[in-house]
């Protein structure tokens, strides 16, 4: 098997993003990541941009986007340039369906959760299968039997044989979106987007968006995958699982617990400003916990 390597370092000016989607509030593990990715981006004087990954319509929550930015701007997580939103690219997740058409990489597909109920692996029921253009289905990608590697930031080398471990997976759902892997890459590359510090629930899905970069020609960024902070049970904080949400008037504490949890011994006391300034030169991803959870939420 061929194994693909994530490109290092490389001359391009740094571009970090975080990337909320507009489901409800921010929680304190997004507040987290947010967090890491802003003073990753400021230690190596790059850009920090912000986008809102909106294309998943039915989970839009009115308002929601609203009080993202103002829980970011309350904690002094200015962003540099405007806002982005994924719902203004639909045009060009359509133009990278369309090339991977084009390579003769991608099928649809009409299997239900139900039928495939017992597969780990997506089984290729439909890859042979002659779909009518009018039948409700999927999109899915052809994946090789290859690996494809990279050395995270943090969890050091990592590597996935797609066929093995994901099958052929969805590119573009049944309601005609397109799907988190591909909205991703595309994002990424258009925002020119360097470095990627998010969390470690997300580092499976980083062979798949690699495959995709390549497919499609864009340039990969490199990646951080922060530990997710999980609950008394191991349960990852969410919105789905009532996590706590950032309340406002503590902003102050809330980036004192956030820094501690990243490594640092930060003052007492300090405004949001204060702290960030403060939290800036003495970054070090070096310093970040290792493994992909933190079971710490208990004792905030």
């Amino acid at each position: 098997m061929t194994a693909r390597d994530l490109p290092g370092d490389r001359p391009r000016c740094y571009v970090g993003r975080f990337a909320p989607t507009p489901s409800g509030p921010l929680h304190f593990g997004s507040l987290l990541t947010a967090v890491a990715s802003f003073l990753d981006a400021r230690a190596h004087a790059g850009t920090w941009r912000l986008r809102i990954d909106d294309l998943d319509t039915p989970r839009r929550v009115p308002g929601a986007t609203d009080g993202i930015l103002r829980t970011l701007a309350e904690h002094a997580l200015h962003w540099d340039g405007p806002v982005a939103f994924q719902s203004d690219h639909v045009a060009d997740y359509r133009a990278a369906l369309s090339e991977l058409s084009r390579q003769g990489l991608s099928f649809r597909c009409t299997c239900s959760r139900k039928d495939l109920r017992g597969h780990r692996v997506y089984p290729g029921t439909c890859r042979t299968r002659d779909v009518p253009p009018g039948r409700d289905a999927a999109v899915r990608i052809l994946v090789p039997a290859a690996d494809y590697a990279f050395d995270d930031r943090l969890q050091g080398p990592y590597a996935e044989c797609l066929a093995r471990e994901t099958g052929d997976f969805i590119v573009a759902r049944r309601d005609g979106l397109a799907a988190y892997q591909l909205a991703v890459v595309v994002d990424d590359a258009q925002m020119r987007v360097t470095d990627v510090v998010r969390g470690a629930d997300l580092l499976d899905s980083t062979p798949r968006q690699l495959f995709l970069a390549e497919r499609l020609g864009l340039e990969t960024p490199r990646y951080l995958h922060l530990p997710v902070i999980v609950d008394r049970g191991g349960a990852k904080l969410s919105k789905r699982t009532a996590a706590s949400t950032i309340e406002p008037g503590h902003p102050g504490q809330d980036l004192q617990w956030s820094l501690e949890l990243l490594g640092l011994e930060p003052p007492e006391r300090g405004t949001p400003e204060e702290l960030l300034a403060w939290a800036v030169p003495r970054w070090d991803a070096e310093r970040l916990p290792r493994g992909t959870t933190l079971a710490t939420w208990t004792s905030l």
